[in-house]
């Protein structure tokens, strides 16, 4: 065995320039390459691949790795390649290559130029590959991400479930498993699916003690965009990974983060194929820092500097959530990992389920539960996480590398709580789940509560004054302190352990703090994206000063330099360049560039005087103006559509149309409405009125058609002043 181990090491030097294996990877390679197989659990980072990669580069024969994801294939290839001599030391085979290309690796495998071969599960069961590879020598198999095996694993593919019976066709040849994130549950699961309960199985720990995790509640769309460009700000060319749960979202994400100065990419399975690889190699090659993604991104990425992920939404699982958490920090250094969590978006992923079979369904809800205790939770994350893996943290907090554990929330004594309810999980003899232990404790007589007679039960309504959030939190404290067991097999029954007996006989003191509790918040249109803030009404006073003088210089109304809420909006984020009072809400370029320069002046002045710490993070940069509703509406004005049909095209009133039209004369676009205004009056008149609006410092089209003494309807009048708008401020 001594000799072996020199060996390994000087191979590792020669294929990968490491002088040292880290954690388990030599006792997996050694067991491997012992013809046993072997299981192995290592978290993202810990260097799972080697311990497949090595051993198929020195054993005699073609490794077959199956891996779930065609799209990251031709990355782990790369990779390997560039540790060989020859590109044929590596090969994939799947349904994305010719029928010549497939050849040239059949070949290549056949003469025992390559020693990995990448394959995807559907291409595995066909009968043409099993044929192929039963005519070649093959080493092993490597089963990666194997927690696709499991219904209960955050990835399941129906697919994995054959595997074994698929290898036996080929070879008896030893098997490796790996995955980077598997509860007892689903371990479980994948030894029984692969028929490797004998196997000898390698679990790293789960703990990534150089991320810091941290939850904040997820608002209006308006706010979280906020919090997110504010988030990102601070980690300036900083690889990235934003997580979304649908392809829509990923985009309208991206789309306003690049509006706001963020090299930004989406990436999803709906793109086309060139399109989601170019925009995968841009931020591998750094030519992107942030990508916005489904969760099809990131299953072997190997991307080391990964500084921050950040889930947009809540994920499906705690398992999922792990794995995409575990991009960040790859090599060591610190990451962050940012979850915006919405109660309503859990309900959301509940809706999800409604048409699947009972007991997927049921999984879900149980998987679902697990990720909202872990976000609303005021216990140290770390402990949770870890506690869900089957792992106990050995300490009560995180050293701060998490935001309870950083800000902590007041702990009151619960010692007499945690008996009362340890009291009702055994008298209820591991029959019922939380809801309903809830309901004893605050005296809610359910009628499962009335079946099983519990609202007779001595503690029945005893703890009333607490109310269910704090009965919720209790337990699952009592949980993650190993004091109660949550039965998964069981859709999540509880019982009290042999920890808890034993606390019973003998409590100590203990202190918690309650859960939060989140507002459910309604999702609203991303094209509704508005700044609700208070701004600086002492800045505010002085901008509407000097839009008084600027409009006098010229001659015109002071409302057609700057509209009321540009002057707010201006108040509030300080723009103090042209670019940022383009960005200023109803400005836009041409705008700005013809009033602007006054007023940034001001700003920058006022700023400074006052020492002012401008709000960079709250520039909210809307990407409406470029919606396909208002190039429509600009368009057919440049071909002189009449306006009412216009609005019949897009579903609008007259009314409707009016309003939009005047927004986007008011935000700089300049639209020439003559063809229309020529039908009502001739240009003598079209001048008086003109004359009337430079005059006319309310702007109100009320009091123009007073003036008019009815002459022109309400309409017309508008349409009147949004020429004169587009002429004169534009």
């Amino acid at each position: 065995m001594a000799a072996e181990v020199v060996d390994l090491k000087k191979s590792l030097k020669e294929f990968f320039g490491f002088d040292s294996f880290k954690g388990m990877q030599e006792e997996v390679i050694s067991t491997i390459m012992r013809g046993n197989d072997c299981f192995v659990i290592m978290p993202t980072g810990a260097g799972k691949s080697l311990c497949y990669q090595l051993p198929a580069l020195i054993s005699p024969g073609t490794a077959i790795i199956i891996s779930p994801l065609i799209a990251l294939m031709k990355n782990q290839v790369d990779a390997i390649r560039g540790f060989g001599d020859s590109d044929s030391i590596a090969h994939f085979l799947n349904s994305s290559l010719t029928k010549t290309q497939t050849e040239k690796v059949k070949g290549d495998v056949s003469a025992g130029r390559t020693k990995l071969l990448y394959v995807a599960p559907e291409t595995l069961k066909k009968d043409e590959t099993i044929d192929f590879l039963r005519s070649v020598q093959v080493s092993f198999v490597a089963v990666d991400e194997a927690h696709c095996i499991s219904e209960w694993g955050h990835d399941f593919r129906p697919e994995y479930r054959r595997i074994k019976q698929i290898v036996k066709e080929i070879d008896d040849v030893p098997m490796i498993a790996l995955t980077a994130t598997a509860t007892p549950k689903v371990q479980m699961d994948i030894q029984k699916s692969l028929n490797m309960l004998e196997a000898e199985v390698f679990k790293s720990s789960f703990n990534r003690d150089n991320l810091y995790y941290e939850v904040m509640p997820k608002g209006s769309k308006a706010q979280t965009m906020k919090d997110l460009i504010s988030f990102v700000n601070k980690r300036k060319e900083k690889s990235g990974i934003i997580y979304c749960l649908s392809r829509k979202k990923t985009e309208e994400v991206a789309e306003i983060l690049q509006a706001n100065g963020i090299n930004a990419l989406a990436y999803h399975a709906g793109l086309d194929a060139k399109t989601r690889a170019g925009n995968q190699d841009k931020f591998l090659m750094e030519e992107a820092d942030v990508i916005c993604a489904t969760i099809a991104f990131g299953m072997g990425i190997d991307k080391p500097d990964v500084r921050f992920v950040i889930h947009y939404d809540v994920p499906k699982s705690l398992e999922g959530y792990y794995q995409e958490t575990g991009r960040a920090g790859r090599d060591g250094l610190d990451g962050d990992c940012m979850l915006f969590y919405n109660p309503k978006d859990t309900e959301k992923l509940e809706k999800f389920l409604k048409d699947k079979p009972v007991a997927e369904r049921e999984i879900g809800t149980q998987l679902i539960s697990e990720m909202a205790f872990f976000s609303e939770s005021s216990q140290c994350r770390r402990k949770s996480l870890l506690h869900y893996f089957g792992e106990t943290f050995p300490s009560d907090n995180c050293g701060k590398m998490c935001d309870n554990c950083r800000h902590p929330r007041e702990a009151n004594d619960a010692t007499k709580e945690l008996v009362m309810a340890l009291k009702t999980i055994e008298h209820s003899d591991g029959k019922v789940g939380l809801q309903h232990i809830v309901n004893i404790l605050t005296g809610k007589a359910s009628p499962e509560v009335k079946a099983y007679k519990h609202n007779g039960f001595e503690l029945f309504g005893k703890g009333k004054e607490n109310g269910p959030n704090y009965w919720k939190t209790l337990i699952r404290f009592g949980q993650i302190n190993n004091l109660i067991i949550k039965n998964i097999d069981l859709y999540g029954l509880l019982s009290i352990s042999e920890e808890g007996l034993a606390y019973l006989k003998k409590p100590t003191k203990v202190a918690i703090a309650p859960d939060r509790e989140f507002d459910a918040v309604n999702d609203e249109d991303f094209e509704k994206i508005q700044l609700e803030a208070v701004f600086d009404q002492e800045l505010y006073a002085k901008l509407k000063k000097l839009q008084k003088e600027v409009a006098k210089d010229m001659g015109l109304p002071p409302y057609v330099i700057f509209q009321q809420p540009s002057l707010e909006d201006m108040a509030f984020k300080y723009p103090m360049t042209m670019a940022e009072m383009e960005n200023i809400s109803g400005v836009g370029k041409n705008k700005a560039k013809k009033f602007g320069k006054s007023f940034i002046e001001l700003i920058s002045v006022y700023v400074t005087e006052n020492n002012i710490e401008r709000p960079d993070d709250l520039v909210l940069k809307s990407v409406v103006n470029k919606s396909a509703k208002k190039i429509h509406i600009i368009q057919n004005i440049d071909k002189k559509v009449p306006l009412e049909d216009i609005a019949k095209g897009q579903g609008m009133d007259y009314q409707e149309l009016l309003e939009e039209l005047e927004a986007i004369v008011f935000s700089g676009t300049q639209v020439d409405l003559l063809y229309y205004i020529d039908e009502i009056i001739d240009d003598e008149g079209r001048e008086d009125i003109y004359d009337y609006y430079k005059s006319d410092d309310t702007g109100s089209i009320d009091a123009a058609v007073d003036a008019y003494d009815g002459e022109f309807t309400h309409e017309e009048m508008k349409i009147f002043q949004i020429q004169f708008m587009s002429d004169v401020a534009n």
